[in-house]
C-alpha cells in the first residue's frame, strides 16, 4: 500500500503536471522570454523522455467527474506511458507507447519510510504508484535498455485546461467510437473536442477489442492533431495567449525540465515537422499466465521489442527512409505494429 506521505507527494506532483515535451518546450521558452539558440547549434547527443499520464483525479470537480464520466477510485498509477526520443540532431521525434498492463520487474528501491523493497514482478503502471516518477523511470529504463534522461507528468486538470485554452483539438475517425465506461460516442467524421470530451477520448479503452493498444493509438493521433492545430492557428506567435497557456502547463515548483532546458529544447525542435515524427507501440507477444500477485498481464515480444528500443538507443529512425506506412485501425492485439509517421495520423 502507498503511504499517506507518498500519496501526498504524488498528488502534489500530479497537480504540477505537463503535456508532452514537443508542445511544452516551446511554451516554456516564450514564458521565460529567453533567446532561442541558433538553428545550426545542433546537440551532440539524443534525449529520451518518459511521459506519464496519471489517473489522479482529485484536481477536477465532482461535477466534472460526473459530466465526463471520470469518477471511480484512482489507483495512483501511470495509466498512460510514452517513451519519447529526440534525435541528437533534433530533426526527428520518435514515440513508443508502453501498455500499462505490461509485465514488469520493479527494481529494488527504498520506500518513503526508508525500507528496502526488493525487485519484484508487477504491472508496469504500478511502478509509479509504488515510488513515483523516479521509480517509473528506473523500471522502464531497465525494461527497454534505453537511458531515460527526463520525465513529464500529465493529470486530468491540466490536460483539460490546456485543451480548452487552445480552443479544443480536432480529431477524426472513419468509424463510430463508443465506450461504455467513459461514455465517449463519436460518429464517423471530424470533431473538435474541448477539455472534458478530449479527456474522454484519450482515456477510452473499451471502444473495440484492442483495449489499451487502441487507446495508445488514439492518444498518439490526438498528439499529432494538437501539434498541427497549434501551428495552424499561430498560437505560439501570440505572446499573451502563449504565456497564459504556458503557465497552466508549467504551474509552480520543480518539474521534469528546468526553464533553461525547456528554452534550449524549444529552439532545437522548432523546425521539426509532423512528417518528421514517428509513432509505434512496443511489440506484444500475447498474455502471460495469470499470477495471483500481479493478475493478468501482457508479454512483450522480446526480440522485436529489443529491435525497436535498440534503434532508439542507437539514435536510428523507426520508419524506413522515404517510406510512408499506414496504421492499422484498430491495431492488432498482438504482434509488432508497423511504425508510422505522424502525417499518417493527421486528419485529411
Amino acid at each position: 500500500m502507498t503511504s499517506d506521505r507518498h500519496r501526498a507527494k504524488r498528488n502534489l506532483l500530479s497537480r504540477r503536471s505537463v503535456l508532452p515535451a514537443v508542445v511544452l518546450t516551446t511554451a516554456g521558452a516564450l514564458l521565460t522570454g529567453a533567446a532561442l539558440p541558433a538553428a545550426h547549434s545542433a546537440p551532440r547527443r539524443p534525449l529520451n523522455v518518459l511521459v506519464l499520464g496519471t489517473d489522479e483525479r482529485d484536481t477536477i470537480t465532482t461535477a466534472e467527474k460526473r459530466r465526463f464520466h471520470a469518477g471511480g477510485e484512482p489507483c495512483g498509477c501511470s495509466d498512460s506511458m510514452m517513451l519519447v526520443h529526440f534525435s541528437a540532431r533534433r530533426d526527428r521525434v520518435s514515440v513508443v507507447g508502453l501498455p500499462r498492463d505490461s509485465l514488469a520487474t520493479v527494481p529494488t528501491y527504498r520506500d518513503d519510510a526508508g525500507r528496502t523493497r526488493r525487485a519484484h514482478p508487477a504491472k508496469l503502471n504500478s511502478a509509479y504508484q509504488e515510488g513515483g516518477p523516479e521509480l517509473a523511470v528506473k523500471t522502464v529504463s531497465a525494461m527497454t535498455g534505453v537511458k531515460i534522461d527526463k520525465y513529464l507528468q500529465v493529470d486530468f486538470r491540466r490536460f483539460m485546461d490546456t485543451v480548452n485554452q487552445v480552443g479544443g483539438v480536432e480529431v477524426c475517425t472513419p468509424r463510430r467510437l463508443r465506450d461504455r465506461t467513459t461514455k465517449l460516442d463519436l460518429r464517423p467524421g471530424k470533431h473538435r473536442l474541448k477539455g472534458g470530451p478530449a479527456l474522454q477520448y484519450v482515456r477510452s479503452r473499451h471502444v473495440d477489442g484492442s483495449a489499451d493498444l487502441g487507446r495508445i493509438q488514439r492518444q498518439q493521433r490526438f498528439l499529432v492533431q494538437a501539434l498541427r492545430g497549434l501551428s495552424a492557428r499561430g498560437l505560439l506567435a501570440d505572446p499573451v495567449r502563449t504565456v497564459k497557456w504556458a503557465r497552466t502547463l508549467l504551474g509552480s515548483g520543480p518539474q521534469g525540465f528546468t526553464a533553461v532546458e525547456l528554452v534550449r529544447l524549444a529552439g532545437e525542435l522548432r523546425k521539426v515537422t509532423v512528417s518528421a515524427t514517428e509513432f509505434t507501440t512496443v511489440p506484444i507477444a500475447g498474455f502471460n499466465p495469470v499470477r495471483g500477485d500481479v493478475g493478468s498481464t501482457l508479454a512483450w515480444d522480446g526480440k522485436k521489442a529489443r529491435a525497436v528500443f535498440g534503434k532508439l538507443a542507437k539514435d536510428q529512425p523507426l520508419v524506413v527512409k522515404r517510406a510512408n506506412p499506414r496504421p492499422k485501425d484498430p491495431p492488432s492485439p498482438v504482434g509488432a505494429p508497423v511504425p508510422v509517421r505522424g502525417s499518417a495520423y493527421a486528419c485529411r
